[in-house]
């Protein structure tokens, strides 16, 4: 079972080409989730719909879209075609990081026309197609040639496969994407494939520190986000030296000693997470040579950098930031924090 995505700026020919391409490859189905923006115009209050902009801003849209394919691929098998433009980073890590958990590998390409010929396209094209006026989604595929030209250059053209279809047929375009994905030319994507739990989790990370005492962040391939280095305790592992292990493993550094605990945070059960407890363990500071030593295995993490509390803010998602806020009061303070969902409980303020 596999996921073909394809990808492009709209006007790119995506779904002309995935109807194609699904008489080529055997056994394969066509899914477009497109379908499911349309349905939460009927499913969400308009309310809520009119906060964001466009349907992929909606949480619920990028996990309907994993949890839709999966099940499209346990009931049918084979090859699920899927054409959808994607022009953040961090929608791509949500989505392909969640399939990658269900061991669904996705070949990622890229309809990669020249922008003279995108245009033309675009001037003789419908209007987008928007079941809920209220829903302000997809004004004009000329608002989305900026995004699409700055992905291009960030990560789109590393990431996926591409295909110049300037000058192809919609069925020679779907020719050229069926043997790159037969002949591997066009890989599985290289991101992680760790399993969702199916219990609450603990998890161990580690706060490591460079000489202006600034924080070590790692950005992981197969989730929206920055994080600490760490991970999931494994059955019958102590946590710090799972978090040890873990920053052995995603950073190449390997601490001599057992780091100290900062922070227990209480992770609420919120579906489709099902929580449990967060630690995070002071790992010290590192020198220029340990810090000219980090390495990052690319399946897992994408880049790193050391940052100060404040531009942590803009990095980590809300809960992560309090963590790491707490986690460094109790460093200043050499204590250790209890805190449930980010926010500490017992005197801490």
């Amino acid at each position: 079972m596999i996921v073909v995505w394809i990808n492009g700026a709209f006007g790119a020919g995506k779904t002309t080409t995935a109807r194609e391409l699904i008489e080529l490859i055997p056994n394969s189905t066509l899914f477009d989730p497109e379908v499911i923006g349309g349905a939460l115009t009927h499913l969400l209050p308009a309310k809520h719909l009119a906060e964001v902009g466009d349907y992929q801003d909606l949480p619920i849209w990028r996990r309907l879209v994993i949890d839709t394919a999966s099940a499209m691929l346990a009931e049918l098998g084979g090859t699920l075609v899927v054409p959808m433009t994607l022009l953040r980073q961090e929608y791509r890590d949500e989505i392909f990081g969640g399939l990658a958990a269900r061991r669904i590998p996705v070949r990622h390409v890229l309809l990669a026309p020249a922008e003279t010929i995108l245009r033309e396209r675009m001037t003789r094209r419908e209007p987008p197609r928007l079941t809920d006026p209220d829903l302000r989604v997809r004004q004009g595929s000329y608002d989305h040639m900026e995004p699409y030209r700055t992905a291009l250059a960030a990560w789109l053209t590393a990431d996926a496969h591409p295909v110049d279809n300037g000058g192809l047929t919609p069925y020679e375009t779907a020719a050229r994407i069926a043997e790159a994905v037969t002949s591997g030319t066009a890989p599985a994507c290289d991101i992680v494939q760790s399993p969702e739990p199916t219990a609450e989790t603990l998890a161990a990370g580690v706060l490591l520190f460079d000489e202006d005492d600034r924080v070590l962040l790692v950005d992981p391939t197969y989730k929206p986000g920055w994080e600490f280095p760490g991970g999931v305790v494994e059955p019958g592992e102590a946590p710090a030296r799972a978090g040890i292990r873990e920053v052995a493993e995603e950073t190449g550094i390997h601490l001599d000693e057992l780091p100290r605990l900062l922070l227990v945070d209480w992770e609420p059960p919120a579906q489709p997470r099902y929580g449990g407890l967060r630690l995070l363990f002071d790992g010290g500071r590192l020198g220029p040579a340990e810090t000219a030593r980090l390495l990052l295995p690319g399946p897992e993490l994408r880049a790193w950098r050391f940052v100060t509390e404040e531009e942590a803010a803009g990095l980590l998602p809300p809960v992560r930031y309090e963590r790491l806020r707490w986690a460094l009061r109790a460093r200043e303070r050499g204590a250790v924090v209890y805190a449930e969902a980010g926010i500490p409980v017992g005197g801490w303020g």
